[in-house]
Formats: C-alpha cells, sequence, structure tokens
C-alpha cells in the first residue's frame, strides 16, 4: 500500500512539475465582411491616401434639419438626469448652426494623414502619424490606439502630438512613438461590415492585419471603452507580436466566489481581497457605485444590444436627436456628477467644437446604426460565454486607472484576467473618455509604462 501511494505521488509530482501546460491563444477570425459572395480574386492590399471632405449640399441638408427640429421642455429642475436637457440643447443647436464651423474642423481632422485600406472585404480606415524628428539612433515606436462608442478617431488628435514629439511638450523622449488610429468598422471612416456576427474578435483580427501590412511585426496597443476589448483579443490572438497593452479601462466578465465575497466584505476587509484604500473609495458603498451605477448608466447598451437598428434609424434622421444621445454620454461619463447641472457640465472638460466635431463624424458617415449593432454582435451570445473571456493575457500590461470611470475594477480583479500587469496607477483625476479629457495625464502613463517593458525586455519573457 504504501509503495502505491509513492507512486501516486511520485506520478504527480512530476506531472507538475514538467508538465507546464501551454498558453492557449485565441484563434484569428478569417471573416469576409464584404457585400455579396466572397470574391475570388485576390483582395487588393494597396493603402490609399484619404481625406476628410464636405459639400455645400451637405451642409445645407444638415442646416435645414437643424432648423426643423422639435424640442420638447425638460422638467422642471431635473438637469441631465432624464437625460441631455433641452434647455441646453437648444443652445448647443444654436452654436451649431451659427458659430461652429465644419469646413475649419475638416481641415483640423486633415492635419494628419489618413489612409484607407481593403482588409477581410471592407475599407479600413486610419490615421498613421511618423515623429517629426527621431534623436539619433533611436527608432520610433508603433503603438496601436483604438477609440470606442459614442467616440472616434477625433478622440486621439490631442494626445498624438504628446506621443510622437513628446519632447517639445514637456515629456521625456526617451520613447518616441509611431501612432496608428483605425476606425473601428462601423465607425467613421471605415466601411461597415454587410454581414452579421463582426464581434471585437473580429475587429482585433482586422486590426492585426492592418498593422502587419504597415509592415509592424511588433507593437504596443492600447484602448478604452470597446478599445480596451479589441486590443485585449489582439493581445490574445498574437501575444507574441504585442509587446504590451495599455488601457484606460478594464473590465472581467467571469467573475468567482472571491470577487462576490470582495463584494460584500471588501468595505471591512479590504486586505483580505488585496483592495488598496482608493479601491474601497471608488467601490463602496457598492449598491449605489456599483449596482445603481450599472442599472442607471446601461440602458444604451441593452437597446444597442437588442435592437440597434429600431433606435438608430431616428438617429440617423435627425442630427439634433443623435446630438442629445451621443452628448449625454460625454457628460455622465466624465462624471457622474455632472448630471447635477443645467449644461451637464459639457464645457468643463471639453469644447463644443470639438464635441461637435465627433458628432459630425457620426452625422457625415452615418455610421450610427453600424456603431450600435457593435453591440448586438458582441453580447448576443451571451456574457461570459465566448472563448476571449475564458482566456487570460499573458502579455504586459499597464492599466491607468481613472477615478470617474463608469465601473471600478480593482488590480486585484483585473490581475485574474490580466497576469502579467506591471503597472497600475490609480490617476488623479478624468473619466471615460481619458485620451479626449486627460491627454498629457495618459500620455505619461503610457511612456512611464512603455519605458518598464522596454529596460526589463518584458514582451521577451512572456513564454518564460
Amino acid at each position: 500500500m504504501l509503495l502505491e501511494v509513492v507512486l501516486v505521488l511520485g506520478t504527480l509530482l512530476i506531472y507538475f512539475l514538467f508538465s507546464k501546460k501551454k498558453e492557449e491563444t485565441l484563434p484569428f477570425k478569417d471573416g469576409s465582411w464584404g457585400k455579396g459572395q466572397k470574391p475570388v480574386t485576390q483582395e487588393d492590399t494597396s493603402v490609399r491616401p484619404f481625406k476628410v471632405e464636405t459639400t455645400e449640399e451637405e451642409l445645407s441638408d444638415l442646416f435645414r434639419r437643424l432648423d426643423q427640429a422639435r424640442f420638447t421642455e425638460p422638467l422642471e429642475d431635473s438637469c441631465f438626469h432624464y437625460g441631455t436637457n433641452s434647455v441646453h440643447l437648444r443652445k448647443v443647436v444654436s452654436y451649431w448652426k451659427n458659430q461652429f464651423n465644419w469646413k475649419k474642423q475638416v481641415e483640423v481632422l486633415n492635419k494628419y494623414p489618413q489612409f484607407k485600406t481593403k482588409i477581410q472585404g471592407i475599407d479600413i480606415h486610419f490615421v498613421h502619424v511618423k515623429p517629426p524628428r527621431l534623436p539619433e539612433g533611436q527608432a520610433a515606436k508603433p503603438l496601436l490606439m483604438v477609440h470606442g462608442w459614442p467616440g472616434s478617431f477625433y478622440e486621439f488628435y490631442k494626445i498624438i502630438p504628446l506621443l510622437t514629439d513628446p519632447a517639445s511638450h514637456g515629456l521625456s523622449d526617451e520613447h518616441i512613438f509611431e501612432v496608428i488610429c483605425p476606425s473601428i468598422p462601423g465607425y467613421g471612416f471605415s466601411e461597415a461590415p454587410h454581414k452579421k456576427d463582426f464581434n471585437s474578435v473580429s475587429a482585433a483580427s482586422v486590426f492585426y492585419e492592418l498593422m502587419l501590412r504597415l509592415g509592424f511585426n511588433e507593437f504596443y496597443t492600447q484602448g478604452g471603452d470597446w478599445g480596451w476589448l479589441i486590443c485585449t483579443n489582439l493581445a490574445q490572438i498574437a501575444p507574441n507580436h504585442v509587446k504590451g497593452l495599455h488601457l484606460n479601462m478594464a473590465s472581467v466578465s467571469n467573475l468567482g466566489l472571491t470577487h462576490l465575497l470582495s463584494v460584500l466584505l471588501g468595505r471591512y476587509f479590504p486586505g483580505l481581497f488585496g483592495f488598496q484604500d482608493e479601491d474601497v473609495r471608488r467601490m463602496f458603498p457598492f449598491l449605489k457605485k456599483g449596482l445603481y451605477r450599472i442599472l442607471s448608466e446601461s440602458g444604451y447598451a441593452h437597446i444597442q444590444a437588442t435592437k440597434p437598428d429600431t433606435v438608430g434609424c431616428g438617429l440617423n434622421d435627425s442630427p439634433v436627436g443623435l446630438a442629445a444621445y451621443i452628448l449625454e454620454k460625454f457628460s455622465s461619463w466624465t462624471d457622474m456628477e455632472f448630471q447635477n447641472l443645467e449644461d451637464g457640465g459639457l464645457e468643463r472638460k471639453f469644447s463644443l467644437d470639438d464635441l461637435l466635431t465627433n458628432v459630425m463624424i457620426y452625422w457625415v458617415s452615418g455610421c450610427i446604426v453600424s456603431s450600435m449593432r457593435f453591440y448586438k454582435e458582441n453580447f448576443q451570445k451571451g456574457i461570459g460565454t465566448q472563448k476571449h473571456e475564458k482566456l487570460t493575457v499573458q502579455v504586459p500590461t499597464g492599466i491607468a486607472s481613472f477615478p470617474n470611470e463608469i465601473l471600478h475594477t480593482p488590480q486585484a480583479w483585473a490581475k485574474k484576467k490580466y497576469t502579467n500587469i506591471v503597472s497600475f496607477h490609480f490617476m488623479p483625476r478624468g473619466g471615460h473618455f481619458a485620451a479626449f479629457e486627460e491627454p498629457e495625464l495618459l500620455a505619461k502613463d503610457i511612456l512611464q509604462f512603455v519605458g518598464k517593458v522596454e529596460k526589463e525586455q518584458l514582451w521577451k519573457k512572456k513564454g518564460e
């Protein structure tokens, strides 16, 4: 009997010592998202210059619709608690008609080089900015930056110069980036998929092809909102090509018993669950800052994850309705306290020119419906059921945790998904649209994260 026990224990010991499990990667999703059947001819892989353009007819149609807008009187003292307050919306529309200069903003959009290239049957739009200068002996590091909803590639226009020319903006030039900002298919000037099931893994696969097509075999990625998930999936698909993953939002869908207990008891025993004081401040009381916030801020997601085309038809037909729908998110997702203000605090962190430029990208491209469909494609199979949700991320990861993000994810939770977190910082201010709102804070965090990865060559240690 003793011999059998020894043999069993010995076998188990040998198994655990020598049977190191190979980390599983996420399969690349090779799709065909163009109209009709997949062409039998080889896809055109050329990269074509692109510029945003506008016409007088386009502007005349916009002004006609703005002039004919119907407004509903808000409830007294409702501020932004019921959504965009129409008293302030009237002021926004007045500015839109009389002061906002779309032609000037088109010039702003075109100040960075833009391109299109066909990948998996659809045209992909992207901004590609190279450093204006490089110190001798230094190479630019490619960085893919991915936006979310209801944002656009324009969110990155203020952070791009901080990353491509940091020295001119008072930042360290130890690391200089070549920045690529694509529009998610169905957003902005990227063609919308013509077939069902284009989800975050599809977008990650398309952007992986894009980076390879541009000649980048190794690169960094950065994202928040949908950009968080797309970049996460890309790190799961190509861990040997993604040198580092930087996120300004992180979410974990597969929560276990420990997470539940931490919600119930973490306020009283934070150390037991790996919580820091700032985690406790941001998370508790959990009914108010967690559950209630999810319920009060997720109505849009339920609509878009079930019947996006229905509400989308109205938004695509009315620029005022579109602005109301989008601007409300730039209020509450920047700071939930802004709901207590009649103007939603919209101009406390953003200019109306910047906000309306983002709205106009949705309007002139007619992309609001296809952008909303992305929710249905990602949620229709349920939460926690997809392979990418069950796989961890081994790529070196940096997380910039902004205090006014809709929901806070503590490092203790994030590390269950991202097993190689080398940088986790509580940011002093800012909300959901980090690059748009606090470009310098985000740029500094990206720079220090890449500095750590490069100094210790952490991407080479992923498989060790």
